[in-house]
């Protein structure tokens, strides 16, 4: 009878043990696994593509000639006040609304290329439970607006790939990919019937997963109804106007001064700013904007303590 409770004893230690290490693996144990790097992209400053410059153009060759002083010209000072940004690449100007009982702030976004338009890993690297404020991210790449990311280190599966990079091919069911192409577009794919080798030959430079898409060719995409949460919550997504013109969204949540947003009130909210694609990022405690060194917005988890969550990763508007 001794050596029986002995054993149970035992075995029920090193299951307990086990499933420790489990949760720690999957949510708390940091694996770095490879450096980040950024592809060139094939696209100019100008937002032309590189292709269509030659170096053997009449133009290129009076370039080449021209004086110092002319031929390169020094950026000119940005003006910049506590809601907005605006240099020759850059024209950032935030605002905020009071929308169904939520606080939700806007940055809209213009650029003079797609080359202002990048993502960042935490510490740099990929991996997992590799995680840093949204603050620190942003600080870390010299980021003049970010919000947070897709938190593809939170899970194993999905879709990653970044500055034309592919760090992660086995897809999460039942999602739509957000695409951002090399010339600044957004697209969208079903996870289910595609591959990241496919969306890389077809022109993918970042691809995101989280969802559900909010706003597809500028109509509201009810998609699955199963993933398109009523309940009200902070919220990040980003969404795409025009050429070169982007908005991205955040909303405070889970406190008594401001509810949050559903998926479909968001989504509403977006088509309302003019977006023709929009999709949903990663929010709950992970909903922050920052800015010009500053968060913008009210990160909580739980509403009773307001700071930023550490995150994976960022989308950010910076050189």
């Amino acid at each position: 009878m001794k050596k029986t409770s002995l054993y149970f004893i035992i075995i029920t230690a090193l299951m307990t043990l086990f499933t420790v290490y489990v949760l720690l693996d999957a949510f708390v144990i940091p694996r770095e696994y490879v450096k980040a790097e950024t592809k060139e992209r094939a696209v100019t400053a100008s937002g032309e593509t590189s292709a269509s410059v030659s170096p053997d153009t009449e133009d290129a060759q009076s370039a080449a000639t021209l004086p110092e002083t002319e031929a390169e010209t020094a950026p000119q000072a940005p003006i910049v006040t506590e809601n907005s940004y605006e240099d020759e690449n850059i024209k950032i100007n935030i605002t905020t609304k009071r929308i169904s009982d939520a606080d939700v702030y806007i940055a809209d976004v213009v650029l003079s290329s797609p080359l202002y338009l990048n993502t960042a890993f935490a510490k740099g690297v990929y991996g997992k439970n590799v995680k840093e404020p949204t603050s620190d991210i942003a600080d870390e790449v010299g980021a003049i607006l970010a919000v947070n990311g897709d938190f593809y280190g939170a899970r194993d599966t999905g879709f990653v790939m970044r500055g034309g990079v592919i760090y992660r091919d086995v897809a999460e069911k039942g999602t739509e990919a957000l695409i951002i192409s090399e010339d600044g577009k957004f697209s969208f794919a079903d996870e289910d019937s595609t591959d990241i080798y496919t969306l890389e030959e077809n022109g993918a430079y970042d691809v995101l997963t989280f969802g559900p898409a909010l706003v597809i060719d500028g109509k509201i995409y009810s998609g699955d109804s199963k993933r398109r949460s009523a309940k009200a919550n902070p919220r990040t997504a980003i969404g795409y106007i025009d050429e070169n013109h982007y908005v991205f969204v955040v909303v405070d949540g889970r406190t008594d001064e401001s509810e949050g947003l559903s998926l479909g009130e968001l989504a509403a909210v977006m088509k309302s700013l003019g977006c023709v694609d929009a999709y949903n990022l990663d929010g709950g405690g992970s909903a922050t904007m920052y800015f010009n060194g500053r968060i913008v917005n009210t990160p909580t988890f739980n509403g009773d303590d307001i700071e930023e969550r550490k995150v994976s990763d960022i989308v950010y508007i910076g050189y």
